[in-house]
């Protein structure tokens, strides 16, 4: 579905991401994980067109999208769900969602959509009429999911969905993040909470200064020691 080819992203003279390579097959949940500054968020950016890399491709469904900008991408069926949630504080829930839905026009298609945001998350049904910037953040984090799910993607893409949540929020949210991928939805998932991330991921990569440092499956990168240490908070013994 998505194959990053030897992407190389520079702010200034600096170079964020040296040359990393990535696929996302359909239907996976793939995994990102590293420390901050690793380069993780910078792939997201780059790859919904918000960023420009220096040289490399982006390749979705066999066509070259490094040069599309934003809107377009998100025509293909990617969306990104941004670090700290960026709803729309002054607006209600529901405006917020339809916002998601700018790009469609099937007023029907939407409000069938609406109801299956609501069936995911009952609890935004609950606030429909509230303004977002008076929400938790946990169902701010709802909300910010909901919204990207409302252009009906083909491949989300989340940055760290759980920060600053507390951690019953946080098993609700990786609860959802498999039950959208099980409704056929590919994901590709930037997150410091590695446990976690590692748990739901078909497969993952670990970023250390912008380079790739290992790949395998979510149980195999579980049970490496190194990654236990790095990113698990555990001792080798």
């Amino acid at each position: 579905m998505l194959k990053v080819r030897d992407l190389v992203v520079a702010y200034g003279g600096i170079e964020a991401l040296k040359g990393i390579s990535v696929d996302v097959p359909d239907g996976q949940i793939v995994t990102l994980i590293g420390a901050n500054g690793a380069g993780k968020s910078t792939l997201l950016r780059t790859i919904m067109g918000l960023v420009k890399p220096r040289s490399g491709s982006v390749e979705y469904n066999e066509e070259n999208i490094k040069d599309l900008n934003s809107q377009h991408i998100v025509s293909r069926g990617i969306t990104l769900v941004p670090e700290g949630r960026r709803v729309f504080p002054n607006l209600t829930v529901l405006e917020n969602l339809r916002i998601g839905a700018y790009l469609r026009k099937d007023e029907e298609g939407i409000a069938k959509d609406i109801k299956r945001i609501y069936e995911l998350f009952p609890r935004l049904e609950e606030r429909n009429w509230q303004m977002a910037g008076t929400l938790s953040g946990g169902e701010q984090q709802m909300l910010a999911l909901g919204r990207a799910l409302m252009s009906r993607p083909k491949l989300i893409m989340m940055d760290e969905p759980s920060l600053g949540l507390a951690p019953l929020v946080i098993k609700d949210i990786f609860n959802i993040i498999r039950r959208i991928n099980e409704s056929g939805t590919t994901v590709l998932l930037v997150e410091q909470n590695a446990n976690m991330a590692l748990k739901v991921a078909h497969h993952a990569y670990v970023l250390e200064t912008g380079r790739i440092k290992t790949e395998g499956s979510g149980r195999e990168l579980l049970e490496n020691e190194e990654i236990k240490e790095a990113y698990l908070g555990k001792k080798k013994k």
